[in-house]
C-alpha cells in the first residue's frame, strides 16, 4: 500500500483527481475548511457548537498551509486531489490547487471525515455500495439547521451509505465509537423527514446505489461548512471539492474511542 505521504505527493504532481475513498486504506482522511482570520473565530465557534458535522482534528496558524499535527510535510494548497472556492456564498472555481489564492491572512481547518469509519465498517462485513461500485458517496442538504456562530448559519449536511436492514445496528454501534470523525449516525431511513425529497438525486457526490433490503442511513457530513458558506453569504472559503479529502498519517484506529 502507498503510504498517506506517497499519495499526497501524487496529488501535489496532479496524478490523483478522483475521489479519495478507499485511499491510504487505515489512515484518516480530513475535509477542509479555510477562512480569513477575521472570521476565524467565529468558524471555530462554530465547529465547537456543531461538534457532529465539524469535529476539529487540527488548525494551522494563520498564513501557513503545512500541517503540524495530523501529518508530515503537507501542504493544504496543493495536496487535495480537487477544492472548491466560494465568494459571496457562490462557487466560482474547483481548482486542482489553491496557490494562487492563497494569502497571508488565511486559517484553515481541518475536520474528521467519514471515510475514516468505512474501514471498520467494511471490517465488520457491512458492505459500502459507493466503493464497490468506485464512485463518491452522497451527500444531501437537510432541514436540519445547525447552531449558529457569528456570522455563519445554515443546514446541516449528510452523507448516505445504503446498509442492509440486519446489518443497520452494527453499523451504528461501530460508527459510535468514532466521534472524532462524525461518529453515529443522525438519522435512519425516511429520507424525507429530514428534507430529503429525492435521495437519488444528491446535491454533492453521486446518486446511491441500494440494493433490495438496503436501508439509508445518514451522518452528518463535514460538506456542511460548504452549505454554511452559500446560505451565510460568507465573503470568502476555500474547501475540499466533495469527496476528495487531504489523506493524513494518522492512523484510524487513534481516533476510535473503545
Amino acid at each position: 500500500m502507498d503510504s498517506p505521504r506517497d499519495i499526497r505527493l501524487a496529488i501535489r504532481r496532479g496524478e490523483w483527481r478522483k475521489p479519495t475513498s478507499g485511499l491510504a486504506w487505515g489512515y484518516a482522511q480530513a475535509n477542509l475548511v479555510v477562512i480569513r482570520k477575521e472570521f476565524a473565530y467565529d468558524f471555530l465557534l462554530f465547529a465547537q457548537r456543531n461538534p457532529k458535522p465539524c469535529p476539529l482534528l487540527e488548525v494551522l496558524d494563520i498564513g501557513n498551509p503545512h500541517t503540524k499535527i495530523v501529518a508530515d510535510d503537507a501542504d493544504i494548497r496543493t495536496d487535495i486531489p480537487l477544492y472548491r472556492v466560494y465568494k459571496s456564498g457562490k462557487l466560482v472555481d474547483e481548482p486542482d490547487n489553491i496557490l494562487d489564492y492563497w494569502r497571508d491572512d488565511l486559517v484553515a481547518f481541518l475536520l474528521g471525515c467519514s471515510f475514516s469509519f468505512e474501514y471498520a465498517l467494511m471490517d465488520a462485513g457491512v458492505p459500502l455500495r459507493h466503493v464497490e461500485a468506485d464512485r463518491n458517496v452522497p451527500m444531501y442538504i437537510t432541514n436540519i439547521e445547525t447552531v449558529p456562530a457569528g456570522i455563519l448559519r445554515g443546514p446541516l449536511v449528510v452523507s448516505m451509505r445504503p446498509i442492509p436492514h440486519e446489518l443497520v445496528v452494527r453499523a451504528v454501534n461501530i460508527t459510535a465509537r468514532f466521534p472524532s470523525v462524525h461518529g453515529a449516525p443522525v438519522h435512519v431511513g425516511y429520507p424525507e423527514v429530514i428534507g430529503i425529497k429525492d435521495i437519488n438525486s444528491p446535491d454533492f457526490g453521486d446518486p446511491p446505489l441500494m440494493k433490495d433490503g438496503d436501508v439509508p442511513v445518514f451522518w452528518a457530513c463535514g460538506v456542511t461548512p460548504q452549505a454554511v458558506a452559500m446560505a451565510s453569504g460568507v465573503d470568502f472559503m476555500i474547501t475540499h471539492s466533495p469527496g476528495h479529502m487531504f489523506i493524513t498519517d494518522v492512523k484510524n484506529t487513534e481516533f476510535s474511542v473503545f
